[in-house]
């Protein structure tokens, strides 16, 4: 009984810095396409959401869900962490892409989430967490 405790610990010991190290550098790549997101869109989500604004406020919990879902695929199939960051940039790049690609389709996005439009706030966000699904399982695939 000792033995197998001992090698629980063992293990621990040995895989738990690297599931540290993986987690926070996926954390820091979240960080970074939450920041290049809001950087590229043409409203101020933090302010709106300070506001009270809740179009503004689905659009970017939308967005986190959105980058967060690839970069857990990258959690699950890469082993090494070059793998991870390289795939995780990817992952942002097409993320970031899928919001050009919604702007095109509703040209008059930025007045209907600064005025507060829930519809049009969920449609955003239901394409951003769309595209980043499909992302993870082809990832994964």
């Amino acid at each position: 009984m000792e033995t197998e405790f001992g090698n629980v610990l063992s293990s621990l010991g040995q895989g738990l810095p690297i599931l540290l190290l993986h987690f926070v550098v996926t954390l820091l790549l979240l960080a970074l396409g939450v920041t290049c997101y809001t950087a590229i869109t043409p409203f101020n989500e933090r302010n709106l959401v300070r506001g009270g604004n809740i179009a503004a406020g689905i659009v970017y919990g939308g967005t986190i869900i959105a980058f967060a879902i690839p970069l857990g695929a990258t959690l699950v199939t890469s082993f090494v962490l070059l793998d991870i960051v390289i795939w995780g940039l990817i992952a942002l790049v097409l993320q970031l892409a899928a919001f050009g690609i919604a702007t095109l389709m509703f040209r008059d996005m930025r007045p209907m989430i600064e005025g507060g439009n829930v519809a049009a706030a969920l449609t955003l966000a239901g394409i951003q967490i769309g595209i980043g699904i499909l992302n993870a399982g082809a990832m994964a695939g």
